[in-house]
């Protein structure tokens, strides 16, 4: 096999020529995570796989993980996460958009940011897709850090921020709430989904890629909360709250996404310490089925607040 590679929309790339059924040297291994590093994002259309060949391709980047909260797993594959709509647990998921009820709809975050340890990566495969809506968004903090101005890298480079763990997106600071009503069976608490009651999460605003070295702008809206101790770097709560709001905004910017609209077959890779994502969820009933595996984060890239005294 001969990997041909073609750039998506603004970021990631394409990998054609492949198919994960035939023999995978040594040689293309390092290719294939060579072209990870290089876009973390990653699309393989078409591929006709089995959940164990899933798995194994997985292993290719790195050592697979469980999920630390209760997720729907197989049980035959116990590295395979479910994500499944249209079913009984929608009313878990459901709220409503200016006035729309759409179910699975999730802003910008990054996978288990909120422990300090985010996992390094996933591959998502399409089993079931939806005609419409179920778009999943990838946005690179490489390239959103590398757009930034002299000024306010140099203004962000000494700065922490906290993470802060919430079930209810009210209670997030820095995503947008307009026209946003909860569905009233969404969990209020993380202990009705039987999560842990998670610590804050610390993380420089600026991190460097454990493998790449590379920077990496560390913001996400999802459960961002507020810069530490903002004093120490000559700003008010006030001041540090506004900045927050433009790097948020900055994140926002679609030159630094891909927007990928799934077909049956189509697997996505990316680099969970670079690439932030986002779903667009689908209306109540639609049926969306995709298989997920994980690839084990073994590095903390931030810390949790309890251990910080």
């Amino acid at each position: 096999m001969t990997l041909q590679v073609k750039s998506l929309d603004n970021v990631g790339a394409e990998v054609f020529g492949f198919d994960i059924n035939e023999p995978i040297s040594d040689e293309m291994r390092q290719e294939l995570k060579a072209l990870w590093y290089e876009y973390a994002i990653l699309l393989f259309r078409g591929q006709d796989i089995t959940p164990g060949k899933q798995i194994e391709f997985s292993r290719i980047f790195g050592p697979l993980e469980l999920h630390p909260l209760k997720t729907t797993t197989s049980e035959e594959y116990p590295e395979l996460f479910i994500l499944e709509n249209g079913g009984d647990k929608d009313k878990h998921q459901t709220a409503f958009y200016h006035g729309k009820e759409i179910v699975g709809k999730l802003d910008w975050h990054m996978d288990l940011h909120y422990t300090g340890k985010p996992n390094h990566g996933a591959l998502l495969r399409a089993l079931v897709v939806a005609e419409q809506d179920g778009l999943t968004g990838f946005g690179d903090l490489e390239k959103a850090y590398n757009a930034l101005d002299d000024g306010t890298r140099a203004q962000i480079a000494g700065i922490e921020v906290a993470y802060q763990f919430n079930m209810q997106r009210r209670k997030m600071r820095f995503v947008d709430v307009e026209g946003y009503e909860p569905g009233p069976d969404l969990p209020k608490s993380p202990a009705d989904m039987g999560f842990p009651d998670f610590p804050d999460a610390i993380y420089p605003c600026v991190v460097e890629h454990p493998v790449t070295g590379r920077k990496i702008l560390e913001i996400v809206e999802q459960f961002l909360d507020r810069v530490i101790e903002p004093e120490q770097v000559g700003m008010s709560e006030a001041q540090a709250d506004e900045l927050l709001r433009r790097l948020v905004a900055h994140t926002r910017k679609p030159e630094f996404h891909y927007i990928h609209r799934w077909e049956e077959g189509d697997m996505v890779l990316w680099d969970n310490w670079r690439v932030m994502h986002c779903t667009t969820g689908t209306k109540p009933g639609v049926k969306r089925l995709i298989n997920r595996t994980t690839i084990e984060g073994a590095v903390v890239l931030g810390r949790q607040l309890q251990e910080a005294s």
